[in-house]
C-alpha cells in the first residue's frame, strides 16, 4: 500500500573500486542509443520534507550510476506516492519517468497502458531467476508481461514507544503478543500518561489499509482469492471494528485524534505521543530520516495473530514502474537504474557493503527489517555481509525479526484495492468517530459496494 520503505545501492565508493563489479556496469545496454547521444531520465529520489543528508545521499547514487553508465543521465525528483495525488499526476504528465507504485496497483496501470512493459529488460537481469514467485507475480499485468522491477518487500509490524511504555509500568522488552494484550496496554499507557496508547490510521486509503491488515491477522480477508468477490462482511473484520470501537469509546486509549494517515502518524509517533500503531516493517526508515525519532524509544513487534491458520501478516512492496510515455531507452535506463538502485545491495555482496558504507557515511539507517525479494539463504547472506554496518537498534527490533520466516504472508486484496480501501476508510472512521456506530450494518454496505466495484472490473 504504501510507498516509503528503503534507500538504494552506494555512492560514496570511487568509481575504481566498481569496475570489477560488471553486474552493475553491465545491466544496461542504454549506452548504446540508436541516436548516438544520452539517455535522460527523471527518477524518483526523495519524500518531501527528508533531510538532506538523505537528498544528497541519492544525487551521489545517482552520480555513480551516471559514472558507470557515462550514455545515461539520471535526474532524482521529489516525489513520493499517495493516492489522493497519484492519478492527477500521470494525467497531467507530471510523473517522473521512472517511479514506484504499490504491488496492488500495477495490473490496473498495466491493463489501462499507463506504465510500460518492461519485460525484457528486467529477464536480462542476472537474478530474475531467483525472485520469489509472490513477489514477481506483483510486477505482472493479466498478460502475463512485467511492468516493472519489484522492491522494497514489506510485512507490517507493531511499532511501540518504548520510552512510553516504561513511564507506564510495562516492560519495553516485552511487547503485545495479542489483541487482548494491546488492548490492555493501550489503556495503561492511556492511563498513566495522558498519550494515545493505540493509534489506527483512518484516511486517504490507509484506513483501508490497516483495517484490512487488521482482519488478516484476525483470521478475515476482504477479497476471494480471485477478486471476485468482496468478503469484507466476515467475523475477523467485525472483530477487529468491534476492538477498535472499544478501545476508543470504553478504554479512551486512542487519543482524540482520528484523522492520521502515514506522514502525520509518523510524526506523532516520533513525537511521542502514540504508544503503538501498526505500519510497514521498514518505517523506521522514515522516522529516522523525516521525524528525527529517538532510536532509543523506538520498538519493533510481530504483530499479534489470532489462533486461526487462516490468520497471517499483511505484505506488500513497491514496483519500480516506467512510464508509458518513455522510450526504449529511458525504459531500459530506468530499469538499469531500478536495479542499481534498490535490488542489487540485496543480491550482490559488493554492492550490498558499498550501499552499507554510504548509508554510514551519510548518517542513514542501516539494517532495518524488511521481507525477502529472494529466497531464504539470499536473505540470510544479505544479513551476514551488513551486519558490520547495522547502525539500528535491531535488539529492540527482535520480537519482529525472529518471526520473519514463520509468519503467513497474505498479500493485499487482488483487484480494486485502493478503491476498496477507500470505502473501507470511512467504515473505520464511522467507528471512531460515533460510540454508536452499527458495525454490522456499516459492514454489510461496504460488502455491497465494495461487490459493485468488483463486479465493473
Amino acid at each position: 500500500m504504501r510507498i516509503h520503505r528503503v534507500r538504494g545501492v552506494a555512492a560514496l565508493a570511487t568509481v575504481a573500486s566498481l569496475v570489477s563489479l560488471s553486474t552493475l556496469a553491465a545491466c544496461s545496454k542504454s549506452d548504446e542509443t540508436s541516436s548516438g547521444g544520452k539517455v535522460t531520465i527523471t527518477v524518483e529520489g526523495w519524500r518531501p520534507g527528508d533531510e538532506q543528508a538523505t537528498i544528497d545521499t541519492v544525487k551521489k547514487q545517482a552520480q555513480l550510476f551516471m559514472d558507470t553508465h557515462p550514455d545515461i543521465i539520471v535526474k532524482p525528483v521529489e516525489w513520493q506516492w499517495t493516492a489522493e495525488t497519484f492519478a492527477t499526476q500521470l494525467a497531467g504528465n507530471t510523473l517522473p519517468t521512472s517511479f514506484r507504485v504499490p504491488f496492488t496497483d500495477t495490473k490496473g496501470l498495466a491493463e489501462r497502458k499507463q506504465i510500460a512493459d518492461v519485460t525484457q529488460y528486467v529477464e536480462a537481469l542476472p537474478y530474475a531467476t531467483d525472485f520469489n514467485p509472490d513477489v514477481l507475480a506483483a510486477a505482472k499485468g493479466t498478460d502475463g508481461k512485467i511492468y516493472g522491477l519489484p522492491s522494497d518487500v514489506y510485512g507490517v509490524g507493531l511499532h511501540y514507544n518504548r520510552a512510553l511504555f516504561e513511564q507506564a509500568g510495562l516492560d519495553p522488552d516485552s511487547p503485545p503478543t495479542t489483541w487482548d494484550e494491546v488492548r490492555a496496554d493501550a489503556k495503561q499507557i492511556a492511563d498513566t500518561t495522558g498519550q494515545a496508547g493505540y493509534v489506527q490510521m483512518t484516511v486517504n486509503n490507509t484506513g483501508g489499509w490497516m483495517l484490512t491488515t487488521l482482519t488478516y491477522a484476525l483470521g478475515g480477508r476482504m477479497e476471494s482469492e480471485d477478486g471476485t468477490e468482496a468478503t469484507i462482511d466476515n467475523p475477523g473484520t467485525a472483530e477487529g471494528l468491534q476492538m477498535l470501537h472499544d478501545m476508543r469509546w470504553t478504554d479512551d486509549s486512542m487519543g482524540k485524534n482520528t484523522g492520521y494517515e502515514w506522514t502525520p502518524i509518523n510524526e506523532a509517533f516520533a513525537a511521542g505521543k502514540i504508544g503503538m500503531y501498526m505500519s510497514g516493517s521498514d518505517v523506521f526508515n522514515a522516522l529516522t530520516t523525516t521525524n528525527q525519532i529517538d532510536p532509543d524509544t523506538y520498538g519493533l513487534a510481530a504483530l499479534p495473530l489470532a489462533d486461526s491458520p487462516e490468520a497471517g501478516i499483511l505484505g506488500g512492496g513497491s514496483v519500480n514502474a516506467v512510464s508509458a510515455k518513455a522510450t526504449p531507452d529511458q525504459q531500459e535506463a530506468a530499469i538499469a537504474w531500478a536495479d542499481f538502485y534498490r535490488v542489487q545491495k540485496l543480491y550482490n555482496e559488493d554492492a550490498a557493503i558499498l550501499d552499507a558504507k554510504t548509508l554510514i557515511a551519510a548518517d542513514q539507517p542501516v539494517g532495518t527489517p524488511t521481507l525477502p525479494e529472494f529466497d531464504e539463504a539470499t536473505y540470510k547472506k544479505t544479513q551476514q555481509w551488513i551486519a558490520p554496518y547495522v547502525n539500528v537498534p535491531l535488539a529492540q527490533m527482535s520480537s519482529f525479526v525472529d518471526r520473519i520466516f514463520s509468519q503467513h504472508l497474505i498479500s493485499e486484496p487482488p483487484s480494486k484495492t485502493q478503491e476498496v480501501y477507500g470505502l473501507l476508510d470511512s467504515v473505520v472512521q464511522k467507528v471512531l468517530t460515533d460510540e454508536n456506530a452499527d458495525i454490522p450494518s456499516l459492514l454489510s454496505d461496504a460488502d455491497s459496494q465494495a461487490q459493485k466495484l468488483l463486479d465493473a472490473s
